[in-house]
């Protein structure tokens, strides 16, 4: 199980610039809630996964199986 950054880096780029207008918080999620800080609890819950493979909610990480 790997965890990594989007390849694409002008996705990296707008999603961590909206991270910094939002105090850490998901820029893709409406509602500040702890449970949306970056990594949210989502991600969280789906890296615990062992069958997930794929992108978080705003395509900032990415979870490989191997």
């Amino acid at each position: 199980m790997a965890v990594r950054l989007n390849d694409d880096p002008k996705i990296v780029d707008m999603i961590k610039e909206g991270l910094k207008k939002k105090d850490g918080y998901c820029p893709c999620r409406i509602e500040i809630k702890e449970e949306n800080k970056c990594i949210c609890e989502e991600f969280k819950a789906q890296i615990a996964d062992p069958d997930f493979e794929g992108y978080c909610h705003c395509m900032l990480y990415y979870k490989s199986k191997d």
